[in-house]
């Protein structure tokens, strides 16, 4: 029955043109609402729309080009449709991970902002039956000289830290830059990794009519209300106004549920769960009942609320943190209800599936809304924006980059950067050991994190280049992927499958939308290639301030397996009078590199070609070293280049190296600064180059000796040596400088 409660008789506002603008609803998807449902909603119903439709929920500008993206493999169980992608690790275990942006909250209130992502993206993964057990995260600020870029960092890792540290799970790596282009919208980009039975994962589809629809967890307020409207438009000066959109934190209650929800699990209670996260009660309510095909009834007179008078609107749009909405066994209801509550939480049964399709609230002993179930997801717009791909950039040949410094004072400038210090700063305020198994913590190309008590481990990343995403979103999407593939394999990892956190500006833009499309595009392309696919992720657009956009940036968080983490690899070098490899080709490429940026003042040209047959067959050599225990130590080669690489494999172990000279085909300052893709540092015992040479020959991979490790400098040919403890001191400066206020212009 389609119920015509009238406005006035719910004691909620008309609907006027002005308050349809803002709910984020444009003319034409208002007239779509009203077509479809054959009357005007309710107001209420307006909200639950917004919520729905909105971009950060509906994916209407991405959906169609999300939809090219490979997502499955042998070993894929679950890929994107879930709360998180489930992948097959073999012996019955499963890993469970997503990654989601919390950028706009973030920016507007840095600690509850960054502190709410992290617990939402936890909920994600607990809620598919996984005990969670890492966390990463990827950070984008603004230039540091600008007024707000300090706090904003402050705030953002304490609030990383605050909320994981607090849970109890480890965040053992990520990424953090720093552009002017971030000035008005940091990013903040978090991924949580667990560990399920492979045949006990918990999905979202509802089944059967008459089941209890059950509201677990922490009381519902009004924090958060619209923040999934918020997360879907760009900034303006008022972004301030934006503060209670925001929703507030509390980890100490989300372990309880934690321990509550997989104790549920445990006993067969479940039918189907699925967490509040954007859009709350809405959301999560209609996402299930439409996934099996069912309808839902909820009386939101049951709902705990913890503050007075809260209308439906209210509670309807609320993202109220530490929620979870399921689909309850009837029978094992009572059970269920002793758990929660011997954990403190609360526990109410709030609706009841039914036959009908249609998505009915109550409240007060009315109907605020009586829709569609299915319509509401299946129906919301779908857009093909129209789209302009970037214009090329040119290729700058080596030779048209004259070095304005020597190899060795760029190496030391370089370090110093905020682009290239150490990060030591932001993750030592983060626990990465808790738990006890974590094999490799930040500061290196991928974490590992033991499996239970091993002899399993993963292997797990977060990166991407934006510098190079805006030069050409194409080749940027595939060294996204590439790079993470790189950092897998540098610690022994088997890339398994990604995430992936798509970062862009306004997509009503065609240049914009020119480089989401290219970008994935590019991820697309690569995760093929590389076997790699996608198995969840995330679209995070309008991120611009006054019609300024971020750089793109398409966050790839990757997933690796290692057989026995005894045998993964660190960058760091082991001892001396041991020889340093170069895995791949070089052709010195300057084109969007940070030598060519921060010492030569040029943030142009064309970004390094991925070839991504080449990736592979380098990337297979290097593991194979690493497998057979022949590599002493391995490090990929990204940002800043050979030297930058082999400067962090000296810094991270106090042992020096002496190179040899280079090419002559190439300048000197492009060979150890060029950022030519599908390389590896590798170290050796002297004995085994020759037969190593030959072996990597047979595989077609080049490899050539470029130095031997010793001493307790770096020298670079023809330059005065670097003592490694100037370079790493210089290397640990810069950031806890800058965030106490005392950094000295070098």
């Amino acid at each position: 029955m389609l119920y015509r409660v009238t406005p006035m008789t719910r004691n909620e506002p008309p609907i006027t043109p002005q308050l349809v603008a803002e709910h984020g609803l444009k003319p034409d998807e208002y007239e779509r609402i009203i077509k479809l449902i054959g009357r005007e909603p309710s107001f209420t119903e307006l909200g639950i729309f917004s919520a729905m439709w909105n971009e950060h929920c509906s994916y209407k500008s991405s959906k169609v080009h999300l939809r090219t993206l490979p997502t499955q493999a042998p070993w894929v169980i679950q890929g994107p449709g879930e709360n998180a992608g489930v992948v097959d690790i073999g012996d019955g275990l499963a890993v469970v991970f997503k990654m989601e942006s919390h950028n706009h909250p973030s920016f507007i209130e840095p600690y509850q902002g960054a502190a709410t992502g992290v617990g939402g993206i936890l909920r994600d993964v607990f809620t598919m039956g996984a005990r969670p057990i890492a966390c990463l995260d990827a950070l984008s600020f603004g230039d540091p000289a600008h007024p707000r870029t300090r706090h904003l960092v402050s705030g953002v890792v304490a609030g990383v830290g605050g909320y994981g540290n607090s849970f109890g799970v480890p965040t053992v790596g990520g990424q953090l830059r720093f552009h002017a282009r971030y000035d008005g919208n940091c990013l903040v980009n978090a991924m949580a990794v667990g560990i399920a039975a492979a045949d006990k994962i918990f999905y979202a589809k509802a089944t059967g009519v008459g089941m209890p629809i059950v509201y677990l967890g922490s009381k519902t307020g009004r924090d958060g209300i619209h923040g999934a409207s918020m997360a879907s438009a760009e900034f303006d000066d008022d972004s301030e106004a934006k503060r209670p959109t925001v929703q507030v934190g509390d980890p100490f209650s989300e372990k309880l549920l934690l321990e509550a929800c997989l104790e549920i699990m445990a006993k067969d209670c479940v039918i189907a769960i699925q967490d509040m996260g954007a859009a709350g009660l809405t959301c999560s309510a209609v996402e299930m009942g439409a996934k099996g095909d069912l309808g839902v009834d909820l009386n939101l007179d049951a709902v705990p609320c913890r503050e007075v008078g809260m209308s439906a609107y209210e509670m309807m749009l609320s993202e109220s943190q530490e929620r979870m909405l399921m689909v309850l066994r009837p029978e094992k209801e009572a059970e269920a209800e002793a758990i929660f509550r011997k954990w403190g939480l609360d526990f109410a049964v709030v609706g009841f599936t039914t036959p009908s399709q249609r998505f009915v609230v109550r409240h007060g002993g009315q109907v605020m809304a009586d829709l569609p179930i299915k319509e509401l997801g299946d129906e919301a717009p779908v857009y093909r924006r129209p789209f302009v791909d970037s214009a090329k950039q040119p290729v700058i040949a080596p030779g048209a980059v004259p070095p304005p410094i020597s190899n060795a004072e760029a190496l030391r400038t370089l370090i110093g950067t905020p682009e290239l210090c150490a990060r030591r700063w932001v993750w030592e305020q983060y626990d990465h050991v808790i738990l006890g198994n974590t094999v490799q913590r930040p500061g290196g190309d991928a974490a590992v994190v033991r499996v239970l008590d091993g002899p399993k481990a993963l292997a797990l990343t977060a990166d991407v280049t934006p510098r190079y995403c805006e030069a050409d979103p194409f080749e940027g999407g595939k060294q996204a992927v590439a790079e993470a593939w790189r950092n897998i394999t540098a610690v022994g990892g088997r890339p398994l499958a990604v995430t992936d956190n798509l970062n862009f500006g306004n997509p009503e833009r065609p240049e914009i939308m020119g480089q989401l499309v290219g970008c994935i595009r590019g991820i697309g392309e690569a995760c093929r290639a590389l076997e790699f696919p996608v198995v969840s992720g995330n679209v995070s657009l309008y991120n611009e301030t006054n019609g300024r956009a971020i750089l793109p940036t398409p966050t790839i968080g990757a997933v690796g397996l290692l057989d026995d983490f005894m045998r993964s690899a660190t960058l760091a070098f082991k001892a001396g009078d041991e020889a340093i490899l170069l895995i791949g080709e070089t052709q010195g490429w300057l084109g969007q590199s940070l030598y060519l940026r921060d010492l030569c003042g040029r943030e142009e040209g064309a970004p390094p070609p991925v070839d991504l047959d080449t990736e592979r067959r380098n990337g297979d050599f290097a593991r194979i070293l690493i497998h057979e225990n022949i590599a002493t130590a391995v490090h990929d080669v990204s940002d800043g280049g050979l030297l930058v690489a082999i400067a962090e494999m000296a810094m991270a172990s106090g042992i020096g190296a002496v190179l040899t000279a280079v090419s002559a085909d190439i300048p000197s300052h492009a060979f150890w600064f060029g950022e030519d893709q599908a390389r590896y540092v590798a170290t050796v015992h002297s004995g085994a180059v020759d037969a190593i040479i030959a072996r990597a020959g047979i595989a077609g991979v080049p490899v050539r000796r470029i130095g031997t490790t010793g001493g307790e400098a770096l020298t670079v040919p023809g330059e005065q040596p670097l003592s490694v403890e100037e370079l790493r001191a210089r290397f640990e400066a810069w950031l806890p400088q800058y965030m106490a206020g005392t950094l000295v212009d070098p």
